[in-house]
């Protein structure tokens, strides 16, 4: 059986993207592995078992492309208004709360938010499979 150990995402400015996550989903940095021309750095906290690597390249300055594969993060949280509030006071800009129904049951309440990079984060309540 397999086990899903970690998601990585490339970054331009590796400073930013760290402060990003620090203050958005308190990652902190699990291992950093400096090397002649590029950086992993892997992200978690004690909430998660999986960890997000970000990859660092010397010299790129031109954006990634995220094409038409690269969906979303998804991040699951006890109060979805306070961290919404946060991101704003943080100026992260998130999107605005949505619910989303099915048969006139809630499945989910959430939002997005974007990353330095534009990866977009979903942040959703801990409810019904988002536990």
């Amino acid at each position: 059986m397999a086990k899903i150990i970690h998601s990585m995402i490339r970054v331009i400015d590796l400073d930013a993207s760290l402060e990003f996550y620090k203050k958005a989903l308190n990652l902190d940095i699990a291992q950093r592995l400096d090397f002649d021309g590029f950086s992993l750095v892997y992200l978690r906290n004690d909430e998660n078992d999986m960890e997000l690597e970000l990859t660092w390249n010397e010299g790129t300055t031109e954006p990634y492309t995220h094409g038409t594969g690269y969906g979303h993060i998804a991040v699951a949280v006890d109060d979805l208004e306070a961290e919404h509030q946060n991101l704003v006071a943080l100026a992260y800009n998130p999107a605005e709360i949505k619910e989303f129904f099915r048969d006139g049951v809630l499945l989910a309440k959430f939002f997005f938010v974007q990353d330095p990079d534009g990866y977009k984060i979903e942040f959703l309540q801990r409810h019904g499979r988002y536990l």
